[in-house]
């Protein structure tokens, strides 16, 4: 089950007596460390009673908690997030981009709601003809249709919470750009030009009085560049007008931006790229949404799906609008949902089939990400068994001409925003899943009968893991593991595989193996606190590695004069997925001696 990130920061900071008794947050490897001001108000049994949070421990007046590779990193940018990142460094801040995805996600339940409701009552009204004339009617069409409506006010206070603003001064802006003196922006594409009336400033400058119903992209930008002037406003303007001057210049500025220059340019911009998405899904008898389905799961994989809400929230703004991009979404992911179905019942391992059932119903609801990197990815071959069954659904949709109500949801709670094709909907679920099911069965074969071999990354005495310094990882607490205390500072690949993690203080990096073994190398105890003096990573994230590939160098002189051990860790950190982990009874270790074997 994945890990609710954002959850777990917030349940960390209550523990540890709120942010008020933190003095700085960082994170290495497989740990979230804070100073604290007083340790006797950290709750520690809640502390480690936490899901997520595998130990927790106090070392040289620093709280160390345990979290694990991979997660420690999104647990920590949701602490510095609720935090309003006054932890943050300036590089971190930098980094904290928001995407498109920050924006509407928050929004989700209202357009969800709004689009469930618009469907069942458009429904209600054409299987009962007097429903559609009564006030009943009325009523339920005008409250379901309301979040589309006033939908850049509500994208406006999203945008503004997301780039740091007011989400009031972001409302306004919203309002601004659908204010009723404006001409509604559905009544403009039958006028010409020039019965458009303008507002004749600065001479030739004028700002036509068009509104922005139904726009995404030119709200944005608005509120962005709202939330840069507030933000400047600020920091020039004295204290004791602030109030006064900072609102009052933030709106009229970013208004005047707003209506006279961005809304113009990105509506205009935005309207091609919606054309050019009605247009893609509907050529050549639905080879363009076989196209955008076989696409869908790797831009997931990228983490730019959420760019596609814009094009979906402009579809159903439009008048009598329909969601005919979500169909290419279902598609896609309830294709992954029959790959690690498959891969979770043909599999032998336990840990592989505790894993992929749960990921293939999570998926099955629309919620991938536990799918498609926990199970799917590991095996690229079966990955593109759902990129031919997503591609091959969402054309099978596209011919059905299947559409939605809403966005949001996808897979089998799609049903609910397809009331008017939930045949034609379950055809191509059927379709997308089961040709995916089936070529991950054909294609797809269990490699728990391999022996994964893991072999020293450098050579020196071996320290069993009972005997390692280091409370976390002698406990095992992030999987099996044994150490050694190294002869050279040299790491080498131990195994044929890819770059999955490097620590940003360069202590430690995380591979993953041909056959799916995940491995932490980490150099040294606490070397953390050196913030990657001594230390040089040869390779990068997700780059292929060979067996005795240097990927590291480090300098062990540099480690002894600050007061640390060099001793370097190595930890499956998906021991739960193999029955059987023997490791070296040896008591010293050349370079690429077998060290670990996974069954």
């Amino acid at each position: 089950m994945r890990l609710d990130y954002a959850g777990c920061a917030k349940e960390i900071c209550d523990a540890v007596g709120d942010k008020k008794n933190i003095s700085s947050a960082t994170h290495c490897a497989t740990r979230l460390r804070l100073a604290v001001a007083d340790s006797s108000a950290v709750d520690m049994e809640k502390l480690e009673s936490i899901e997520g949070v595998k130990g927790a421990f106090v070392k040289d007046r620093q709280l160390q908690i345990i979290i694990g590779t991979g997660a420690v990193a999104k647990v920590y940018d949701e602490f510095i997030r609720i935090s309003d990142n006054h932890f943050a460094s300036k590089d971190e801040k930098i980094k904290i981009i928001k995407t498109l995805g920050d924006v509407f996600v928050p929004i989700l339940p209202a357009i969800v709601a709004s689009g469930l409701m618009m469907g069942i009552v458009e429904a209600l009204a054409k299987a009962i003809p007097a429903f559609a004339e009564s006030d009943w009617f009325g009523i339920l069409d005008m409250i379901s249709n309301t979040a589309f409506v006033f939908l850049p006010v509500i994208i406006a206070m999203s945008a503004a919470r997301v780039f740091g603003g007011n989400c009031y001064l972001g409302a306004v802006i919203g309002m601004i750009m659908i204010h009723p003196n404006l001409i509604n922006a559905w009544s403009v594409g039958g006028m010409n030009q020039a019965e458009i009336p303008a507002w004749n400033l600065f001479g030739e400058f004028t700002i036509k009085q068009v509104g922005y119903q139904g726009h995404v992209i030119p709200v944005i930008i608005s509120v962005w560049i709202m939330c840069k002037i507030e933000k400047w406003l600020h920091r020039h303007v004295p204290e004791i007008i602030d109030l006064f001057v900072t609102p009052l210049c933030t709106v009229v500025l970013t208004a005047f931006l707003a209506l006279g220059i961005v809304g113009p340019i990105f509506s205009t911009a935005e309207t091609y790229i919606l054309t050019f998405a009605k247009w893609i899904i509907t050529v050549g008898y639905g080879v363009g949404s076989m196209v955008m389905g076989a696409l869908y799961p790797i831009t997931v994989v990228l983490g730019i799906h959420h760019m596609y809400n814009v094009i979906e929230v402009g579809m159903l703004a439009e008048p009598g609008g329909y969601n005919t991009w979500m169909v290419i979404a279902s598609a896609a992911n309830f294709a992954q949902a029959g790959v690690c179905l498959a891969i979770g019942m043909k599999s032998k391992k336990k840990g592989m089939k505790a894993v992929a059932v749960p990921s293939a119903f999570s998926a099955a609801l629309g919620i991938t990400e536990p799918a498609i990197f926990g199970v799917n990815l590991r095996s690229g071959r079966a990955f593109f068994c759902g990129v031919i069954g997503g591609a091959v659904g969402a054309m099978t949709g596209a011919l059905l001409d299947i559409r939605a109500t809403a966005y949001g949801v996808t897979g089998i709670p799609g049903f609910l925003i397809t009331l008017e094709c939930t045949t034609e909907y379950a055809i191509m679920l059927a379709v997308s899943g089961g040709l995916a099911f089936l070529l991950t069965w054909l294609t797809w074969h269990d490699d728990s009968a391999t022996k994964i071999k893991i072999y020293a990354p450098v050579a020196g005495k071996i320290i069993k893991r009972n005997d390692i310094p280091d409370r976390t990882f002698a406990e095992g607490v992030l999987g099996a593991c044994i150490a050694i205390m190294p002869e050279c500072g040299e790491i080498a690949a131990p195994f044929d595989g890819t770059v999955s993690m490097i620590a940003d203080q360069k202590h430690a990096v995380g591979l993953t193996s041909a056959e799916g073994a995940e491995l932490l190398i980490h150099v040294g105890l606490d070397t953390v606190k050196l913030n990657g003096d001594g230390f040089e990573v040869m390779v990068k994230e997700n780059a292929n590695v060979k067996k005795g590939q240097v990927i590291m160098r480090f300098d062990k002189e540099r480690i002894s004069k600050a007061k640390l051990d060099s001793t370097t860790v190595i930890v499956v950190t998906n021991s739960a997925d193999y029955d059987k982990i023997k490791i070296t009874n040896k008591s010293t270790a050349n370079k690429l001696d077998e060290i670990i074997v996974l069954g």
